[in-house]
C-alpha cells in the first residue's frame, strides 16, 4: 500500500486495503495489539470487560467485523501536561471497538504515510517530538528569522465530522465504520452525551484520524509562500520566515484553512517573535525554548560561505516548564512531611529522571544545575520541618550521605535497600539524530529502523544496548522489532536478581509472556503456582476499578 500510494496507483492501494481488512491474520494482529501489547489493556470501556485469556482473544478476533456500529465511549479526565487545574478528556472504547479501530488503522496508515509531509512529526510511526525540535534547530541555525507559533483552540473537540470523512476518501465499509465511531457518544456519570463534532482521544485510531484531518496545513502556506518552513507536531506547529509580514499573511491563511474544518487559532498561545532580537526573542515549542544569542567571533559558527554568523542557536528547557517541574517536585516534598526518607526519594526519582531525559537533547546543564540547587533548598526545609529543634548540621549528617565522590540526599549506606536521590545533572546531554527526510517504517528498510529504535526517546539505555547486540531482532521469535512493538527486558534464567548483560535479552511483550509460560510449564507441578508470572496473574493483580465496581454491584 505504501509503495502503491507513492507511485499513484490508487486502485492497487484500495484493493490491498480491502484485502488487509478481510485478512484473518490482520484480525489476530489487531487483537494482539489491543489485548497483549497495549499498556492500557487493563482499562475497560463501558462494558467493564478486559480480554486476556487465549480463548477470549480468538472469540474477539472472530467478532470484530466492520459492521458500521460502535458502542459509546467511557469518559475519564486526566490532568494536562504542565497544568494542575486544566484536564484533558479521554474516551475509552470497549475492547471490541479498540480491536476494530486497530484493524482500520492497519489499513489506512501505510497509505497516509506516503502522503504526509516530511515536516510532520506528531502521531506518526518512527517519529518523535525530538525530531520536530531538531527540525526547528536546522531551520534556524543558518540565519535569524521570525517564528510564528501556532496553537489550535480545542482541536480534537471541534473538528467537523463531514470535513474529516470527505478528506479520508477510503472504502465505503471503512468510512461507515469511522462515522459510527465519531458519532458513538460519550457515557459519563451514567448519562449519554452525543458527539456531533471532534475526535475522541483515547482510541487506537484517534491519532491517525486527527493527523489526516490536519493534513494539508503546510501546503496551504507553502503554496503561497514557498520559502516558508512549517514544522508541525500534532495540533502545534511553527512557521519560520525572514519577513514578519509574510508570517502575518501565513497566519491569515491558516485561519481560513482551519475554518473549513470548524477550527480556529488560540490567540493566547499563538504569537510572532524574532529568534535573535526584540523584547522577547525566541520561540517556545514542545516545552523547549529555541533562541539565538549574539556571541563573539571565537564562539560563533561559520555560514555556508565561510563568514562568521555572529550568533549561536541554542535549545533550552522553556522557563514555564522548568517552573512547573519545580512546582511538581515541591508538591511531592510538601505532602511527604511524615513519610520515611526512602519513600520520598522513590517518589522524586521518577519525576527527575523522566524530566531530565526529555530535555537532554538541549543545552540544559545550566538549567539542571539550577533545578538541583532549588530541590536541595526544598529538601533542607523539609528536614528542618521534621526536626525544628535540631541544628542544620545535624540534619545534614542524618539525611545527606556520601555517594561516590559527593554528598547526596540518601539513606544510610549500611542500611538494607539504601537509595539516593538522582540529580538532573547526572543525565548526560546527547544530540538527537533527526529522521532522514520522509522516511517511514513502511519503506522496508528494517536495518535503518531497527537501529533507530535504540535511539528512541522512550528507549532506556539498557534496552538500547540490547537492541544493538541483537541487531534489532527478538531472540524468541527472531523477527525485527517494529515501530509500535512493546519491548521488554527478560532474564534468561528467570532469576531477576541476576542482571548481568549475558543474562538479559530484549523480547516482544507477547513473546516475554510466552517464554514465561513455557518456563513455568517445565517446572514440577508443586512449584508452578509459586513461579507463575503470566499476564493472567498480573491481570488479577491490576484489575480495573470498573470491573471491581461491577462485581460489587
Amino acid at each position: 500500500m505504501y509503495r502503491a500510494t507513492q507511485r499513484g496507483a490508487v486502485r492497487t492501494a484500495r484493493k490491498l486495503q480491502k484485502l488487509l481488512v478481510k485478512s484473518w491474520y490482520a484480525r489476530l494482529r489487531a487483537v494482539r495489539r489491543v489485548t497483549q501489547d497495549n499498556r492500557g489493556k487493563h482499562t475497560a470501556g463501558i462494558d467493564g470487560v478486559t480480554v486476556l485469556t487465549p480463548a477470549k482473544r480468538f472469540a474477539l478476533a472472530r467478532a470484530i467485523g466492520l459492521d458500521g456500529q460502535a458502542r459509546p465511549l467511557r469518559r475519564i479526565w486526566i490532568p494536562k501536561r504542565g497544568s494542575t487545574q486544566d484536564k484533558r478528556p479521554l474516551g475509552i472504547p470497549t475492547q471490541r471497538d479498540r480491536a476494530q479501530q486497530t484493524r482500520v488503522r492497519q489499513a489506512l496508515e501505510p497509505e497516509w504515510e506516503a502522503k504526509l509531509s516530511p515536516q510532520t512529526y506528531g502521531f506518526r510511526p518512527g517519529r518523535s517530538w525530538w525530531d520536530a525540535i531538531e527540525a526547528s534547530f536546522h531551520g534556524l541555525k543558518f540565519r535569524p528569522q521570525y517564528a510564528l507559533k501556532v496553537d489550535i483552540a480545542k482541536c480534537f473537540a471541534r473538528l467537523c465530522h463531514d470535513a474529516l470523512l470527505a478528506k479520508i476518501q477510503a472504502a465505503p465499509v471503512i468510512r461507515r465504520q469511522l462515522k459510527a465511531w465519531l458519532n458513538a457518544g460519550i457515557l459519563e456519570d451514567h448519562q449519554l452525551f452525543p458527539t456531533r463534532a471532534g475526535t475522541p482521544q483515547g482510541g487506537s485510531c484517534s491519532p491517525l484520524v486527527a493527523l489526516i484531518a490536519l493534513h494539508g496545513r503546510d501546503e496551504a502556506i507553502t503554496r503561497v509562500h514557498p520559502r516558508a518552513r512549517v514544522i508541525a507536531y500534532a495540533d502545534d506547529c511553527v512557521v519560520l520566515h525572514e519577513d514578519r509580514q509574510v508570517l502575518e499573511h501565513c497566519q491569515q491563511l491558516l485561519m481560513t484553512w482551519l475554518a473549513q474544518l470548524g477550527l480556529a487559532l488560540n490567540a493566547a498561545k499563538s504569537r510572532i517573535s524574532h529568534t535573535l532580537e526584540g523584547d522577547q526573542p525566541g520561540v517556545d515549542f514542545l516545552g523547549f525554548h529555541i533562541r539565538q544569542y549574539r556571541v563573539g567571533k571565537y564562539h560563533s559558527g561559520k555560514g555556508p560561505g565561510g563568514h562568521r554568523r555572529g550568533y549561536k542557536t541554542l535549545i533550552k528547557p522553556a522557563k514555564a516548564n522548568r517552573q512547573a517541574h519545580l512546582a511538581a517536585l515541591g508538591h511531592i516534598i510538601r505532602r511527604s512531611k511524615a513519610l520515611p526518607q526512602d519513600e520520598v526519594i522513590n517518589q522524586l526519582n521518577p519525576k527527575i529522571r523522566g524530566w531530565a531525559n526529555y530535555y537532554r537533547i538541549g543545552v540544559s546543564q545550566a538549567g539542571y544545575a539550577r533545578l538541583d540547587h532549588l530541590t536541595w533548598v526544598k529538601l533542607r526545609r523539609w528536614a528542618h520541618r521534621r526536626h525544628p529543634t535540631k541544628s542544620m548540621g545535624w540534619a545534614l549528617e542524618r539525611y545527606w550521605h556520601r555517594v561516590g565522590t559527593r554528598r547526596a540526599f540518601a539513606t544510610a549506606p549500611r542500611r538494607p535497600g539504601a537509595v539516593h536521590l538522582h540529580t538532573h545533572q547526572a543525565v548526560a546531554i546527547t544530540r538527537h539524530v533527526k529522521v532522514t527526510g520522509n522516511r517511514s517504517p513502511y519503506d522496508g528498510d528494517w536495518v535503518y529502523w531497527s537501529s533507530r529504535r535504540g535511539r528512541h526517546p522512550n528507549a532506556s539505555p539498557r534496552v538500547a544496548k540490547l537492541l544493538k547486540a541483537q541487531h534489532g531482532r527478538c531472540r524468541h521469535c527472531g523477527l525485527f522489532f517494529q515501530h509500535d512493538d512493546r519491548i521488554e527486558v527478560d532474564h534468561r534464567n528467570g532469576d531477576h536478581r541476576e542482571s548481568r548483560d549475558s543474562n538479559l535479552q530484549a523480547l516482544h511483550g507477547h513473546c516475554h509472556d510466552a517464554k514465561t509460560r513455557e518456563q513455568r510449564d517445565d517446572l514440577p507441578p508443586g512449584m508452578r503456582d509459586q513461579h507463575q508470572d503470566t499476564e493472567e496473574r498480573r491481570a488479577r493483580k491490576r484489575a480495573c476499578a470498573v470491573l471491581e465496581q461491577r462485581e460489587a454491584e
